[in-house]
Order: C-alpha cells, then structure tokens, then sequence
C-alpha cells in the first residue's frame, strides 16, 4: 500500500502544471515583500532512477556538468552514481561503489557515493561506503584513480587554480587536500567547528565554507590554505548550509535552514538582502548568467525561484509546490531545475522542474 501510494504520488507530480501569477496592474512600491517580480509558468515531473533493487535512492549531493549537459547524480544506497543527459533524459550508471550500513538517528541507514563535483574532464566522487574519492571520465564513464581518507567524507569540491580536490569531513572538523591526479592525500585543514557547504571562486582565489555549528562563514586562500576572513551570516542555531558565489557582482548566497542571503564579498560580507524560503533548505542551484537562484525546501515541499538584482537585491519570481523532502537544487543550461530529496521522500528519481516557454 505504501508503494502504491507512493506511485501514485509521483504519477500526479509528474502531470503537475504550476502556474504562479499576479496582477499586472500591481505597482512594484505596492508589491508587498518577497512576493513574487513577474509571473512565471512551470511543469514539474518524476524522472524515474534505476534503484538498482533497493527499493529507493538516498541522495544528497547532485552537480551540472555544463560541458557535456549532464547531471551528476550518487545514489548513495544503491552503490552507483546516475549520469543524466539533460537534452535527451537517457541515464547511464557508474557501478560498483562499496555501501555499508551505519547507524543515523537511531536508526539504519545504507550510504555510499554521496560527494559529487567537476572537474578538467573528470567528475569526481566521494563515497561514506568506503570513504573514497574517485575519478570519472566524464565522456565515457570510464572509473579511474580512487583516493582514500581516514574519515567520512561530505562535500567534494575540485579547486581549479590549484587543481586540487578539497574534501570535507565534518565528523573531525577537517578538509582533505587531495592532488587532482593521484588522489593522494596532501595535508588536511582542522577547523573549531564541522564545515558544511562550499563555494569556489576562480576568479578572486577565495573558497568558501561555512561553520554548521558555529554560524560562521569564512573565506579561504586555497594557494595559502589560510582562513582570511570569518564572517557571521546569522542563520541561527541550525547554522548555515549551502553556498553559491557569483564573482563578477561580487555576491555570496549562503542557504540557512528557512531562507537564504546574499553577502556582499567586497564588505566583510555584510548582508545585503534575505528572501524566505519555507523550512528545509539545504543545497541550492544558481545560475550566474541569468542571476536566477533555486531553493529547494524540503520540509515546504516547494521550489522558491528568485532573482539577485546588480545590489544584490533578491526578488521572488514563483514558488513551485514540489513534494516533502525535495531539496539541493541544480540548474541546466536552458533553465530546467533538478532536484534530489531525502531518504524520508520515498521517490526513487528526481523531481525536475521546467520553465514552460
């Protein structure tokens, strides 16, 4: 029954045709705020993952590779990762990730490849089954060099300037440098409290992270490994999550638990602007093109789809219902939205989220 029920669930969303609109002849001063600039359309659908026989996918982190159009999907549990062509919706699978189950809340728990990101040609993936990193041809698929670390690895982030591969473990406070082609561990970063979140600027050479725990956000040499700025983002006890980093306007998002802020980077982060996003929030998706930021709140089961403006200046552009635990979103080239959902979603895929033309 609960199957059934669930399948059901996901044949309505995926018929589910959201249309937010208002009154044109509302005037922006009248406007209340946070509501939404400009009327949008979008369609939202299922995009059904092979489980791999394990009755649902646990996700966490999803990535975009522009270069081949692709979304990077781990899924976790079923011990693969799922490669998405964005244009066509064909899914191919990287197999053969080590799982193992771990106690999480009291509960079990199946984990494996969970950390994602791009690199020069490679995808790089983190695995909690065996805590690895490996390479991935991006083009073939083809698995490559795998790393290891002594502790549990979250977030994967390749840092281009210095063509390094910095994990995250926020179970010992720390990121692993690793070298980009070798996967060998370099040196590792300690912090006072569990890193969460990243963002990478190329441009400036500055990375990101945030303080879960702490409510800090600070800003990283990658070159000189040193922490030259903390900054306090003010997201409360439940701490800040994901980040996205806009270089050229000179903006940090920064996720907290029920809505996300944009900082400005060239003032000790100062906080220019906020917008809500319901509970739930984690990761998010931006699109430093058109300036449209994704908030995928997983307690809300809604997509809040906003505009940073050149001061920084967020403005809602729709709020799209999802389904409860739809979360971390990413963003394609021609603006269709993807998002992972939690273990407690019982989806086996992902929701997709399209601008009607």
């Amino acid at each position: 029954m609960k199957r059934l029920t669930s399948m059901m669930g996901s044949v309505l969303l995926g018929v589910l045709v959201v249309w937010s609109s208002f009154a044109g002849a509302e005037s922006s001063s009248a406007r209340p705020a946070g509501a939404p600039a400009q009327s949008a359309n979008y369609s939202v659908r299922t995009l059904a993952l092979p489980d791999n026989n394990s009755g649902d996918i646990g996700m966490d982190y999803i990535t975009y590779d522009a270069a081949t159009n692709s979304v990077w999907v781990p899924g976790g549990n079923t011990g693969a990762v799922d490669v998405i062509d964005a244009a066509t919706g064909k899914v191919r699978q990287v197999t053969g990730f080590p799982t193992k189950e771990v106690e999480v809340g009291g509960g079990k728990r199946v984990v494996g490849p969970s950390g994602v990101t791009v690199g020069a040609g490679v995808v790089y993936i983190g695995s909690r089954g065996d805590s690895s990193i490996c390479a991935v041809n991006s083009h073939t698929l083809a698995r490559g060099v795998c790393g290891h670390i002594d502790s549990t690895p979250d977030a994967v982030v390749y840092i281009p300037t210095t063509k390094e591969v910095w994990v995250s473990s926020p179970s010992d406070k720390t990121i692993r440098i690793l070298d980009g082609k070798t996967l060998k561990e370099k040196t590792k970063l300690t912090f006072e409290g569990a890193p969460e979140g990243y963002a990478v600027d190329a441009k400036n050479g500055r990375f990101y992270t945030n303080l879960e725990d702490k409510d800090r956000t600070l800003v990283i040499d990658p070159k000189t490994r040193k922490t030259i700025s903390t900054w306090e983002p003010g997201c409360g006890k439940d701490g800040p999550r994901g980040l996205q980093v806009d270089p050229a306007a000179g903006h940090l998002i920064v996720a907290c638990t029920t809505l996300a802020k944009v900082l400005d980077t060239a003032h000790d982060g100062a906080v220019l602007s906020q917008v809500d996003t319901g509970a739930g929030l984690d990761d998010m998706g931006y699109s430093p093109v058109t300036h449209m930021l994704y908030l995928g709140a997983g307690t809300a089961a809604k997509l809040t789809v906003a505009k940073v403006d050149e001061k920084g200046q967020l403005s809602v552009v729709a709020q799209v219902p999802t389904q409860t635990g739809v979360r971390n979103a990413v963003v394609a080239k021609d603006g269709t939205v993807y998002l992972a959902h939690s273990r407690f979603a019982n989806i086996s895929g992902l929701i997709v989220v399209t601008p009607e033309k």
